[in-house]
């Protein structure tokens, strides 16, 4: 079965809608509910949330040097803020379960198929 990424991304600085706590609640149940209709189907691998992109760290080669720097890969507003590895049978799944996710979390997810695996 095919592997997706699930790239939730957040736009440094941008203001989400106040939430009450009421819809925070809310949002954090219908996210629940998704994690755990991935999971008992089968389609949940991993997820993981990630801390601000000016915590990142990026390590390079220059000629025969290892070099790292401090911030995030390319400079940017918009950065990665959590993914969800999935199997699904085909995209048209893995943009459904997509759009339950973004439906909760009220972010932008990017879809995206990994290259074919040996358990394929």
């Amino acid at each position: 079965m095919p592997h997706y990424m699930l790239s939730v991304h957040s736009v440094e600085g941008q203001a989400r809608e106040p939430m009450t706590e009421e819809e925070m609640r809310r949002s954090h149940q219908l996210l629940s509910t998704v994690e755990e209709e991935m999971k008992e189907s089968g389609m949940w691998v991993f997820s993981g949330r990630l801390h601000e992109a000016d915590t990142a760290t990026v390590v390079r080669t220059a000629g025969r040097q290892t070099v790292t720097t401090d911030g995030p890969f390319t400079e940017s507003k918009d950065h990665l803020g959590g993914f969800y590895v999935i199997r699904a049978d085909d995209l048209d799944a893995a943009l459904a379960l997509a759009a339950k996710v973004t439906a909760a979390i009220d972010t932008p997810i990017e879809v995206r198929p990994f290259a074919a695996t040996s358990e394929e």
